[in-house]
């Protein structure tokens, strides 16, 4: 069961209906939805949700040892997570993962003289870090799927990665076609300019921090070509 709230005028969000929606995609490993109900609590302009879903037994990988347990997944598990990514990309919706204007305001929150121009889209899930893969592969919690650029979720997963430089170079080695398309290293910039604003904000480095901007600085010498 999962059970969420949210303030009332925050009902529109598609958030809201995110795990109800993803039981429509085909050929994706998703937790099976059942059913859903809500209830309002005007006491405090909240309204609540609880979905029914299928039992998910299996870890997710960060709960399982993290970036350790990332360097430890067998190559089916990263064939698999190739194929299901492929096979989303390509499911039709009108929902919006990360849009153009969300997309080019954070990187230039961070870089200035960038063309963030987006040719290539593609349904994402929108949060594919460690923490939202099982070690079976399912991909779980689908608030925020939708269409992203082509790439965005191998390039949150390399997000994710960054502290380790050998589980990140295997993750540029597994989603190379996509990480290397333009559309793919503008998600990977704006990660780290999520990263380089997050560090800034709190005063003081992150372990994400450092390697994004090391990363950073490949990216844009290459889309400034």
């Amino acid at each position: 069961m999962r059970i969420e709230q949210r303030l009332t005028w925050r009902l529109k969000s598609a958030a809201w209906v995110g795990l109800e929606a993803a039981s429509t995609i085909e050929n994706v490993p998703i937790p099976g939805w059942f059913q859903s109900a809500t209830w309002a609590d005007p006491a405090r302009d909240l309204v609540w949700r609880a979905d029914e879903v299928e039992f998910v037994a299996s870890p997710s990988v960060r709960s399982a040892g993290g970036l350790e347990a990332a360097k430890a997944l067998p190559t089916t598990w990263w064939a698999g997570m190739r194929s299901s990514l492929e096979a989303l990309s390509e499911h039709k919706t009108e929902r919006v993962g990360v849009s153009q204007d969300h997309l080019t305001l954070r990187i230039g929150q961070v870089f200035e003289g960038v063309d963030t121009t987006v040719e290539e889209w593609g349904t994402a899930h929108a949060d594919l870090h460690w923490g939202n893969v099982t070690v079976s592969g399912l991909l779980i919690d689908w608030q925020d799927w939708g269409q992203a650029p082509r790439g965005h979720d191998a390039a949150t997963l390399w997000q994710a990665s960054l502290p380790d430089p050998d589980l990140l170079s295997h993750v540029e080695a597994e989603f190379a076609d996509d990480l290397q398309t333009r559309s793919g290293k503008l998600s990977q910039l704006m990660h780290c300019a999520n990263a380089i604003r997050i560090a800034a904000k709190r005063g003081t480095e992150t372990p994400f921090s450092q390697p994004a901007k090391m990363a950073a600085e490949v990216l844009l010498a290459e889309l400034r070509v």
